[in-house]
């Protein structure tokens, strides 16, 4: 049995991927159990986070979406932590990896790719910004990407010793801008608006201000650029490929200052 949904009594919590837990066989005697297994459950878990949220996520939640006992699905992952380091891991094998054997391709156009999939992984599922700093990341699909990082960095050229630093500049920058853009779309669906209809309003409550264009000049031009610049979708995706563009740039550039940079 995997385990009875206790999780460590004391210390830090270990990661599952350091357990070195085998599959649980399936379960036998138990009838409303049937077809159960660990990747049904960890399916299950990514379709309800992703129509739910992490906030309203529940073994019990889990269980009745299955239509089993939460004690069918402990036989499966001890706790819920455990299922949530599998949800997340199972999501980055949404993620293409650059082929590393491909000696003629750009590492620019590679790891523009990859941040660009990183990007559509965190916009289509926002409950993953939440855990990617709470948990490890030692599975095997976040392994295979992380290796691919490291791949494609070092045949850009940089010493091994700024690999790591650059690696951090570009999907950093990535995870910040998305976190942002899926809190902004969790605050429009709260409001029960559309992110066009929001941003309107927004702009609308502060541009009617007498003050606004004389005491924050800078800010009220670029104000009147976005209201020219189409949707928010069409803004965040030229902001973001601006962005990234840029971030490449500065790490060829600090690649060609020298070790000593």
């Amino acid at each position: 049995m995997a385990g009875g949904g206790k999780g460590a009594a004391s210390g830090p919590r270990a990661s599952v991927w350091l357990a070195g837990k085998p599959d649980p066989a399936p379960r036998r005697g138990d009838d409303q159990g049937a077809g159960l297994d660990r990747r049904r459950i960890v399916a299950t878990t990514i379709r309800l986070l992703d129509a739910e949220g992490l906030e309203k996520f529940s073994m019990r939640r889990l269980a009745a979406e299955l239509g089993v006992t939460a004690m069918s699905v402990y036989w499966y992952v001890d706790n819920k932590d455990d299922l949530l380091e599998y949800a997340l891991d199972e999501i980055w094998a949404e993620v293409p990896l650059p082929d590393p054997s491909d000696e003629g391709a750009d590492w620019r156009d590679q790891l523009r790719s990859m941040a660009e999939a990183y990007r559509r992984c965190l916009a289509d599922h926002p409950w993953v910004s939440h855990l990617v700093g709470r948990y490890l990341n030692l599975g095997p699909h976040s392994m295979a990407f992380s290796n691919s990082t490291l791949v494609v960095m070092a045949r850009s050229g940089i010493p091994q010793e700024r690999v790591t630093g650059a690696l951090a500049a570009l999907f950093q920058f990535v995870y910040g801008f998305c976190t942002v853009e899926g809190l902004y779309k969790e605050r429009c669906r709260a409001a029960g608006v559309t992110e066009d209809e929001y941003f309107r309003d927004v702009m609308n409550v502060v541009t009617a201000k007498p003050e606004w264009a004389e005491t924050y000049q800078e800010a009220a031009e670029v104000t009147e650029t976005w209201e020219k610049a189409g949707s928010v979708a069409e803004m965040r995706q030229r902001d973001f490929a601006y962005a990234l563009d840029t971030v490449i740039a500065g790490i060829e550039v600090m690649r060609d200052r020298g070790p000593d940079a």
